[in-house]
């Protein structure tokens, strides 16, 4: 159906503001700290590295604080969370490395607050404000919940700390707010601008009972909420401290200069690339459940001197369905790989990184949608394929370059495999969690070296996977395995690392089973490409078998290593489904690896062999797709490999009847 508008929700159609306009609307309402350009030139090294470093671990305290008080398994054992430190404007002086994705828009989200909030109802000393709009900011979907706090020092507004986590369910039509059958936001969950929910150091219950209310687990997300206000009281009372010790002009000054700091080195590095356009496109499929489409996000990224362009003309028009993402989604695809691929080396202070980069995009489109689109897939969907197009690029872009080209990585576990579970514990208490197994997804190939197999995920340099007995212990299922799965990994030169399954089947609830949402694609066309004639990693494929007769085998101690060792009927699953599982039903899910790089034709046939032994690439595998022959024992057969791979070659080249050398 088309997009109906409506009137007034072009006030949370958010767009990052300059300091200056900010200070301008702000106006006497509220005093700004500040510093001087003299200030700030009169730093001396030392001090400059000791309170930048000093920054750096309140970012790595903050989710030490988080992780520690949350009850979430998403937060405690897979990461996904992360927290950052801002100046007066909102601006990112530092972020955690934890999911750099969500905190890719925590600086909107606190702009828009100073803005919109400073008259009324005001920003005070100990106030802290909850919001997971993704119009506004500070999350990609609904479901990432940021609290951001400004800091006063003598009366004056020093900073923001902001602390944002994945919350397991806000609401909406399926539990975990991913609503697979929606069309639109009035599906998902509630979308909440920027509310004062702490006031003078208390939590507000009047704003807390209406923020809970909307959740299937109040208690867990009451929790989180309580673990969001200690980590920001942690980087508080670290950074009075940081003030009173060197004072808040130097360490302001130090904000500045970090910020400063890391847009001169970054246009540094982007003036040692030769100029040029490269373009990459990202695929999804299916928007929501029964729908079959195919939908493109297509970016041009042009190097002009010391600025990146990167302009999205010619993607998608926004979908009905849940996989659009907002201005704050396609950012959060942009910086996360800007800070992992360019930034390794450079302070990350998005603040000054973003200066060195200018974004285009229409309006209306999936991973720039107007309100009311649906948006609960956002952050691993067309926030994800965003990430997907500006890896190939920003690739592409670093392989000009002999030194730079170490740096490049080829596209990681191009999409995320989402399953989540809910219904009745082993406790007899309700739950609802997002299994964050495909957090374990392989990185894209090197241009010198394999991916790491299970890696992890580019944009989240901390994340975790949970322990299998963790998860059973935490839910009611039983892991059948988790392993990883020849092929995954796309073909190279140098290999994609591979990806990973689990099996596992409803276990000791109450209720016998339990519910289960999928919301995975990549498995029309593969998402995860490689580079410079490296192959995509493989797509990604859940299975549902009903009625097996698991119970029978682990009462004659058997327990299965294979679907096929398994009874029952087989359901490929689409993208998105929504069903119960019952307790014969086993539940696979596989999940993808990174894109490799290069020709696999030309790699060493000693690395596919043994590569093949250690059950990274399976024997059908590296003769079809690397050309090499080995024998039963696995060692290579180099002459009848040469043979192999000439006929490969004259194959790609439709030609049979002349030879190409090898």
């Amino acid at each position: 159906m088309p997009v109906i508008p409506v009137a007034g929700a072009e006030r949370f159609a958010n767009l990052p503001a300059s300091p200056e306009e900010t200070r301008r609307i702000v106006g006497d309402s509220l005093r700004l700290h500040d510093v001087d350009q003299a200030t700030v030139d009169a730093l001396d090294p030392l001090t400059y590295e000791v309170i930048r470093h000093r920054l750096t671990s309140i970012t790595e305290e903050m989710g030490e604080a988080l992780k520690r008080m949350s009850g979430s398994v998403v937060v405690t054992d897979c990461n996904d969370f992360d927290a950052a430190i801002m100046d007066e404007v909102g601006d990112v002086v530092q972020v955690g490395l934890y999911n750099t994705e969500l905190a890719a828009s925590l600086d909107m989200a606190a702009n828009w607050t100073l803005r919109e909030r400073c008259a009324r109802p005001g920003i005070g000393p100990g106030d802290m404000f909850l919001c997971n709009d993704p119009w506004v900011g500070g999350g990609l979907h609904q479901n990432d919940v940021s609290l951001f706090a400004p800091l006063f020092v003598d009366g004056e507004l020093f900073c923001w700390t902001g602390a944002v986590a994945h919350q397991v369910d806000l609401g909406g039509v399926s539990p975990g707010s991913w609503s697979v059958g929606g069309s639109d936001v009035f599906w998902e969950s509630l979308p909440t601008p920027p509310v004062k929910i702490v006031e003078g150091g208390e939590i507000r219950t009047d704003i807390e009972d209406v923020w809970l209310r909307r959740s299937r687990v109040p208690k867990l997300v009451a929790l989180d909420l309580r673990a969001k206000i200690g980590a920001n009281n942690v980087a508080h009372e670290r950074l009075r401290a940081l003030c009173e010790k060197y004072g808040a002009g130097t360490v302001k000054a130090v904000m500045r200069r970090t910020m400063d700091d890391a847009e001169s080195r970054l246009r540094a590095k982007l003036r040692e690339l030769p100029d040029g356009s490269w373009t990459s496109v990202a695929h999804q499929d299916s928007a929501r459940s029964g729908d079959r489409g195919i939908y493109k996000i297509v970016l041009k990224l042009t190097k002009d001197g010391d600025r990146l362009v990167f302009d999205f003309t010619g993607t998608d028009a926004q979908v009905d369905g849940l996989i659009n993402c907002t201005f704050a989604g396609l950012r959060g695809g942009i910086m996360p790989v800007v800070l992992t691929m360019l930034c390794g080396d450079i302070p990350w202070a998005c603040g000054g990184i973003y200066r060195c980069i200018e974004i285009i995009s229409e309006s209306g489109t999936i991973n720039n949608a107007t309100f009311p689109a649906g948006v609960g897939k956002a952050s691993v969907a067309s926030a994800w394929a965003t990430m997907n197009v500006t890896t190939e690029c920003l690739a592409g872009m670093l392989d000009t370059h002999p030194e730079h080209r170490k740096r490049l990585m080829s596209v990681c576990c191009g999409t995320w495999d989402f399953a989540l579970l809910a219904g009745v514990d082993q406790r007899g208490l309700g739950f609802v969690t997002m299994l964050c197994d495909s957090m374990a997804g392989g990185l894209g190939a090197r241009s010198d070296s394999d991916g790491v197999d299970t890696g992890g995920l580019a944009p989240i340099p901390m994340g975790r996977v949970a322990d299998v007995e963790m998860n059973e212990f935490a839910f009611p299922m039983l892991y059948l395995w988790r392993r990883e799965e020849a092929d995954s990994g796309g073909p190279g030169r140098f290999r994609g690392g591979v990806g990973a399954s689990s099996c596992f089947l409803p276990y000791d609830s109450p209720l016998g089973g339990v519910h289960l949402v999928v919301s995975a694609p990549g498995k029309a066309l593969p998402l995860a490409n490689g580079l410079s004639g490296g192959l995509p990693a493989g797509t990604q494929h859940d299975v549902l078998l009903r009625g097996t007769d698991i119970a029978a085998q682990f009462a004659a101690g058997r327990i299965p290593g294979s679907l096929a060792e398994l009874s029952g009927s087989t359901d490929l699953l689409p993208a998105h489904h929504e069903t119960d599982l019952g307790p014969d039903d086993v539940y696979y899910t596989h999940w993808q690896g990174g894109g490799g790089y290069g020709d696999p034709l030309l790699r060493d046939p000693v690395a596919v062999a043994a590569d093949v032994v250690a059950h990274k690439v399976s024997p059908r595998g590296a003769e079809e797709v690397y050309g090499v022959v080995l024998d039963a024992d696995y060692a290579t057969d180099l002459d009848a490999t040469t043979t192999l791979r000439a006929a490969l070659r004259r194959s790609r080249a439709g030609v049979d009847d002349k030879e190409i050398p090898a």
